[in-house]
């Protein structure tokens, strides 16, 4: 009877080598595909990103900016943006509005966020969002309204030019999103479900979003002073309200860097408000 005993006890000690060594492998394999897929997904990444570039250099000057502390942004640990900031000006110097770029690596998903401020038109403000988390795409286009008034007939014509470029997407797989707040100031919105298949048409929507929005300003009229103005002091409104009421990244960095933190960020690199006073 104890010599049986012993027996078992000694096969099941011979078993947990065995074990760990599957776990170990399993864990290998996993970590494997997830350096593999990310690798993919930050190639396919930093081309669409660099072809937005190239798309909107071809419209007007773009010249990078220090983002000082906010260069580099750590969050949890797993998710550390990498932050540039660049002014935009027209062929003449004249200073037509901020833009600003933050990409993320964090393995199982990657990101790019591409905001687009304008200061000297009434033009909407685009933010671009787009995730590659795994073998999924998530295309987010959104032109927010901080206009003083969305019906004279130059903003009509913004537009109306932004819509063509939405109906271009329309077969495409639209995401359902949860209410906001601010979405009375989305006049014009996309949310889009890809796959790596398409990231062709990822790419292609991305740099159409920015060609579409630089061929609208050629619409519009340089602000006087007065109008550059009530643009700051509705986009500095727009920031302050995000602060208070929060949104879906806004909350990631409010909990991670506090809500003071967060406001210096938005107001120095995200919008640019304190480069346009």
């Amino acid at each position: 009877m104890g010599n049986t005993t012993n027996s078992e006890t000694v096969k099941k000690r011979r078993k947990w080598p065995v074990v760990l060594l599957v776990i170990l492998l399993l864990i290998g394999a996993l970590a494997g595909f997830i350096c593999w897929n990310a690798s993919r997904n930050m190639k396919a990444m930093n081309e669409t990103l660099e072809a937005g570039m190239k798309a909107l250099s071809d419209s007007c000057r773009v010249t990078p900016v220090d983002a000082g502390e906010y260069e580099k942004i750590s969050m949890y640990g797993v998710m550390k943006f990498d932050v540039s900031q660049y002014d935009l000006s027209f062929p003449d110097d004249s200073y037509f509005g901020n833009l600003s770029v933050m990409t993320v690596n964090m393995g199982f998903m990657q990101m790019v966020s591409f905001v687009i401020t304008p200061y000297s038109m009434d033009l909407p403000l685009l933010s671009m969002d787009f995730m590659y988390p795994f073998g999924s795409r998530k295309a987010y286009t959104e032109f927010y309204d901080l206009v003083p008034d969305t019906g004279t007939e130059e903003y009509t014509a913004v537009l109306a030019g932004l819509r063509e470029f939405q109906d271009r997407y329309t077969k495409i797989e639209e995401l359902q999103t949860d209410p906001c707040w601010y979405d009375d100031l989305l006049s014009v919105v996309m949310h889009k479900k890809l796959t790596r298949e398409y990231d062709h048409t990822v790419r292609k929507m991305f740099c159409d979003a920015i060609e579409t929005y630089m061929w609208t300003a050629r619409g519009c009229a340089v602000l006087d002073e007065a109008g550059r103005a009530e643009k700051l002091r509705l986009t500095q409104e727009y920031s302050d309200n995000l602060i208070k009421n929060g949104g879906v990244s806004t909350d990631v960095f409010k909990k991670q860097l506090g809500e003071e933190k967060t406001k210096d960020f938005f107001d120095r690199v995200f919008f640019g408000t304190k480069r346009a006073q």
